[in-house]
C-alpha cells in the first residue's frame, strides 16, 4: 500500500542518531522515517491503550500527536495506564500524558484536546490529522470514531480490551470496511460491561497498544501489509491470536453504497448507554439514592449486593445480601415485593440493571446506590476499601 503521508520531512543530525536503528532498516530507511516526522496522528483516549499508544509513536517519530481526553488520573488507573504515575494522580490526563511524551521525544509536537470527542467537534478535531487511533473504552464513541473517519477519509486503528481479550483492526472506507461492518449494532445496553465494571488484565493494554501502534507505523510509512478487511483476536489466557476475515458490507449505512448516515447523530441515543463510564443511562428521578441518605435508612431497607462473589471478598456493606446479577432470577422468590430495596453493586451500572430487572419482575420499592460501594466508602465509611 501507497504510504498515507506523501512527503517525508528532512532529518537533523540529531534525528538521525535518534532514529539510526529504523534508518538502518531498507523497509523504512530515511524516506519512511522523514513520512513520521511529517505525520500527524490523532489519539481518541489516553488511558489504557492510549497510554502504550502515545510512548511508542512518540519514541517512533511522529511528528505531531494530538491527544483526546477530558478526564484526570486516578489511582486505579495506574496498574494499566503506564504514561501515567503516582505523582499525575488528579492530574488531567492529556497534560499528564504530554509530559511523559515530551521527555520520551522532545522532537515530537504534541496537540491537546482536553474534551470529549462529540458530534458537535469530532469532525473538526478529526480533520488536521492523517491517521486517527481508538483508545477509547465504550461504544458510542467508538461508532462516533468510526462514522467522523468515514466521512473525513480517515484511517481508523481500532483495539479493544476486556478482561484478558483483546481486538485489533483496520478500519478504512476507501479500502475495505469500517466498523460498522463488522458491527452494524451495538450490544443491548448491560450486555458488555465497562472496563470499570468487568475489570481488565493491565498488561494487556500493552499487547493491543504495540499493535495498533504498529499498523499506524506501517499505514503512515507504506510498509507491510496493514490489517484491512481482518481483525485480530486475542486470548491471552490461552496465548492464543486468532485472525478473522472483516468483509465491507455494501449495505453499510455509513460507508456502503447508498449511505444513510450522511451526518454524525446522537450515538449515546444509538447505543443506549452513555460515553460517560462515570455515568448510567438509567438514572431518573426515583430510582437512585445518594450515599448520605442511604446511611440514614441502611438500617430501615434491605440491601442487596449484585456484584460477583470475588468482588464481595474483596468489600462489602455490612448487612448487605450477595445476590450476582446473573443470579437474580433465581432470587426473586426471596424477596418481598413489599419491602423496600436498594441494590448495589462497585460503581452503580449493574445496580441500575439489576433494577430494572427488578422493576420488569414487578417489584417497585427498589431503588439503586449511586456510585455503588465505591462511592459509600469514599464519603461515608473509608474503612471500606476502594478498587
Amino acid at each position: 500500500m501507497d504510504p498515507l503521508v506523501k512527503d517525508p520531512a528532512p532529518l537533523t543530525n540529531d534525528e538521525i542518531r535518534r532514529y539510526s536503528r529504523h534508518l538502518i532498516m531498507p523497509n523504512v530507511g530515511v524516506e519512511g522515517q522523514g513520512r513520521l516526522k511529517n505525520a500527524k496522528v490523532l489519539l481518541v483516549g489516553t488511558g489504557g491503550l492510549g497510554s502504550p499508544l502515545a510512548m511508542y509513536l512518540a519514541a517512533a517519530g511522529v511528528g505531531t500527536l494530538g491527544l483526546v481526553d477530558y478526564d484526570v488520573v486516578d489511582e486505579s488507573n495506574l496498574h494499566r495506564q503506564v504514561i501515567h504515575g503516582t505523582s499525575d494522580i488528579g492530574k488531567r490526563k492529556t497534560e499528564s500524558a504530554r509530559e511523559s511524551i515530551l521527555e520520551i521525544n522532545p522532537f515530537t509536537t504534541v496537540e491537546v484536546h482536553e474534551t470529549a470527542l462529540r458530534s458537535d467537534n469530532a469532525l473538526e478535531i478529526i480533520a488536521p490529522y492523517d491517521l486517527v487511533i481508538d483508545g477509547t473504552d465504550n461504544f458510542p464513541t467508538r461508532y462516533l470514531v468510526n462514522d467522523a473517519c468515514v466521512l473525513l477519509g480517515k484511517p481508523n486503528v481500532y483495539g479493544s480490551i476486556f478482561r484478558f481479550d483483546g481486538q485489533l483492526s483496520v478500519f478504512w472506507a476507501e479500502h475495505g470496511p469500517c466498523y460498522r461492518c463488522m458491527f452494524p449494532e451495538p450490544p443491548p445496553p448491560g450486555m458488555v460491561p465497562s472496563c470499570a465494571e468487568g475489570g481488565v488484565f493491565g498488561v494487556i493494554c500493552a499487547t493491543i497498544g504495540a499493535g495498533q501502534a504498529t499498523e499506524g507505523i506501517k499505514i503512515l510509512a507504506g510498509i507491510g501489509e496493514p490489517l484491512i478487511g481482518r481483525m485480530q483476536i486475542y486470548d491471552a489466557l490461552e496465548a492464543r491470536w486468532q485472525t478473522i476475515k472483516v468483509n465491507k458490507d455494501p449495505e453499510c449505512p455509513v460507508c456502503g453504497k447508498n449511505p444513510t448516515v450522511t451526518e454524525l447523530i446522537d450515538y449515546e441515543q444509538f447505543c443506549g448507554v452513555p460515553a460517560d463510564d462515570h455515568e448510567t443511562s438509567l438514572a431518573a428521578s426515583g430510582l437512585e439514592i445518594d450515599v448520605e441518605e442511604f446511611e440514614r435508612v441502611r438500617d430501615s431497607v434491605r440491601v442487596i449486593d449484585v456484584r460477583d462473589p470475588h468482588e464481595y471478598e474483596i468489600s462489602r456493606i455490612p448487612g448487605a445480601e450477595l445476590m450476582p446479577l446473573g443470579e437474580l432470577h433465581r432470587h426473586l422468590a426471596e424477596l418481598d415485593s413489599a419491602e423496600d430495596i436498594v441494590l448495589h453493586c462497585k460503581s452503580g451500572m449493574r445496580s441500575m440493571q439489576a433494577l430494572e430487572q427488578l422493576h420488569g419482575a414487578g417489584f417497585r420499592k427498589v431503588r439503586s446506590l449511586r456510585g455503588g460501594i465505591n462511592a459509600y466508602a469514599r464519603e461515608i465509611d473509608p474503612s471500606i476499601p476502594v478498587y
